[in-house]
């Protein structure tokens, strides 16, 4: 079982980043959480590989967006109008029972840094 993401980087704020996850294996529900120095890993967004169900958190909302490319197995997060509060390092997780939580997610990737300065 493998997540291979890429795509973080230094950006300004307002600017966009494309974040991408790559499986190898298709599983029910893949998520993306984030968690920034000293804080805890918090959910940012998930979807239902079957009819690409999305779920948002509310931060993230209208800002971000979570599609994936069967063929490729791929998951995307495109992450638009930044702000320095979402500056973290980015994970990828598959295999849940629950779209949200992270303590249920079975595999995670290696994480990747977004820095937005201000």
């Amino acid at each position: 079982v493998e997540l291979v993401e890429s795509g973080g980087g230094l950006v300004q704020s307002g600017g966009s980043l494309r974040l991408s996850c790559t499986a190898s294996f298709r599983s029910v529900t893949m998520g993306w959480f984030r968690q920034a120095s000293g804080k805890e890993r918090e959910f940012v967004a998930a979807i239902k590989w079957s009819g690409g169900v999305t779920y948002y958190a509310d931060s993230v909302k209208g800002r971000f967006t979570i599609s994936r490319d069967d063929a490729k197995i791929t998951v995307f997060l495109q992450m638009n109008s930044l702000k320095p509060e979402d500056t973290a390092i980015y994970y990828c997780a598959a295999e849940s029972a629950s779209a949200t939580i992270a303590t249920l997610y079975r595999f995670w990737g290696q994480g990747t840094q977004v820095t937005v300065s201000s």
